[in-house]
């Protein structure tokens, strides 16, 4: 007669996740397992929902852990079978296959706590929510820097586009990307369609660019930007490409998080001190640093002239999101 699998019972607030294996390591550089996983996410339970709240999400997934072998990552749209009634989606049409999926619409901790029981170590949300998906209500700037940029020319970038934010009425909520760069994001108006959002993002990363041509591009080909250089990936804004939500974990052995950050934390930032390890502590005393950011709508239509203008005068309009694999 085999042996049942060990497990525990987690009570979230009128739910009960089963965690199976909870004595798994997945974070062998810390030796973190998947309950220390689960206890991450319930200490930023708020911050985390406030992150994902009504958005599809897609999850990455690690059966074994985070062991860095081939094939260890399951990164899956749909959501995975066995889910409790109470652990809500969202349906979403998915053109070039000309198919469905029923992905994570996380309203509640309890969904995410269901989703890690399930192996997932990162969330990757849409920048839209269900009630219109097709329309996207957050602007996601992504300070990413090439394999020969260091980590203190993203920093000068990001006073950049803090100040071109700040001369458009905008307030960006800055985190790290829980890798080697910054994201920033700015609540807008639903008003626009994922190409519009995306073409202005591309406005706002060439105004970037012109005021930091030595350590910003926004070309669009690997090969022939400069491995020295940030880009501005605007194309993170583009129908169904996600990025790692705030309080995500990251797949990587040390278990980072992608964590919000004060503007004024900036020059001090380092990435690597953020784990499961340590931002339980520092949610603890901040809270969520990105609480309020449904308080500040921002119109994107001053940077549609701008994208106008830039077009007006030869600049390229975006290139089709699918045209590079990867990006």
């Amino acid at each position: 007669m085999a042996t049942p699998s060990p497990f525990v019972e987690v009570e979230v607030d009128d739910r009960v996740v089963k965690v199976t294996n909870p004595d798994r390591v997945y974070f062998p550089e810390i030796g973190a397992t998947k309950l220390d996983l689960v206890d991450y996410y319930l200490s930023v339970g708020p911050g985390i929902v406030n992150a994902l709240f009504e958005r599809p999400c897609m999850l990455h997934r690690f059966p074994k852990g985070v062991t860095g072998e081939p094939g260890a990552k399951v990164h899956q749209k749909r959501l995975p079978s066995g889910a409790p009634d109470w652990v809500e989606t969202v349906q979403l049409f998915f053109p070039r296959w000309s198919r469905t999926a029923d992905e994570l619409c996380v309203t509640e901790l309890g969904a995410v706590i269901w989703a890690v029981q399930m192996s997932t170590v990162e969330f990757h949300p849409w920048n839209s929510r269900r009630e219109d998906t097709e329309r996207p209500d957050e602007w996601r700037i992504d300070l990413d820097p090439g394999p020969e940029c260091p980590f203190g020319t993203v920093q000068r970038v990001a006073h950049v586009a803090h100040e071109v934010l700040d001369e458009l009425g905008a307030v960006g909520y800055p985190k790290t990307s829980g890798g080697s760069g910054l994201h920033v994001y700015v609540r807008i108006k639903p008003d626009h369609g994922f190409a519009d959002v995306r073409r202005a993002a591309l406005a706002f990363a060439r105004e970037v660019e012109r005021r930091a041509p030595q350590d910003v591009t926004t070309t669009w080909w690997r090969k022939d930007r400069d491995p020295a250089a940030l880009f501005v990936d605007y194309n993170q804004n583009a129908r169904d490409h996600t990025i790692a939500a705030a309080y995500s974990v990251r797949g990587v052995p040390d278990a980072r998080v992608s964590t919000p950050i004060r503007w004024d934390e900036v020059d001090d930032v380092d990435p690597r001190d953020f784990t499961i390890r340590t931002v339980p502590e520092r949610f603890a005393k901040l809270g969520d640093l990105h609480h309020d950011i449904d308080d500040h709508v921002f119109d994107i239509g001053a940077l549609l002239e701008w994208a106008e203008r830039d077009e007006r005068e030869g600049a390229a309009p975006p290139v089709d999101p699918g045209s590079e694999p990867g990006e």
